[in-house]
Parts: C-alpha cells; sequence; structure tokens
C-alpha cells in the first residue's frame, strides 16, 4: 500500500504577512548592498591602470576598500573617479552591510 504524502504549505489566512518577495519592500529602511555592477566596473577600471584589487577584499574589508578608493582618487581618471566617488557612497554609510568590527 502506498501513502501519498502532501508537501505543500498549508494555505494561510490573509492576515499572515506574505512572503512574496515584493511585498511590504522599503528602499530606505532596510539594509544596503553594494552595488556589485558598479564595483565590478570601478575593479576593471583600475586594472586598466595596472592596480589589481580584490573585490571580495573590497566588501569584507573596510579599511582595504577605503584604501582602493582613495588610491583611485591620484590616478587621474575622470571616470574612474566618479566610480569611487559613489563607491565611497557606499562603504562610507552607517546602514552598508559590514561584518562588525570593521567600523572606523
Amino acid at each position: 500500500m502506498h501513502h501519498i504524502v502532501d508537501t505543500r504549505l498549508p494555505r494561510t489566512e490573509a492576515s499572515q504577512p506574505s512572503l512574496d518577495a515584493s511585498d511590504d519592500f522599503d528602499v530606505y529602511g532596510g539594509t544596503r548592498y553594494c552595488p556589485t555592477e558598479l564595483l565590478a566596473a570601478f575593479a576593471l577600471l583600475m586594472a586598466g591602470h595596472g592596480r589589481c584589487i580584490n573585490t571580495s577584499m573590497m566588501l569584507g574589508d573596510r579599511e582595504y576598500a577605503m584604501w582602493q578608493l582613495a588610491r583611485a582618487h591620484t590616478l587621474g581618471d575622470r571616470e574612474l573617479r566618479a566610480a569611487a566617488a559613489r563607491l565611497f557612497a557606499y562603504f562610507d554609510d552607517e546602514r552598508a552591510p559590514v561584518p562588525a568590527g570593521l567600523r572606523a
């Protein structure tokens, strides 16, 4: 004899919050994430100047990230400076997710 097991989640009442990712989206109240496309562009622009950076370290080590952004400002590349300025706004933001102990 075979038993059929229902693996579906139980139906919820309308009073429970939705699990849909777009529901209750709050742009200003939540955690901000690093703009990874901008970080990748920054890494390529730095590489164009012979400066290799580690994007994982940029995300995990605020001091390293700030140092790389400062280095970018010394290279005289207008596009690179603009990318660095935009990334600086992220890394200098108190709401940005940075591992404990890395805040200055």
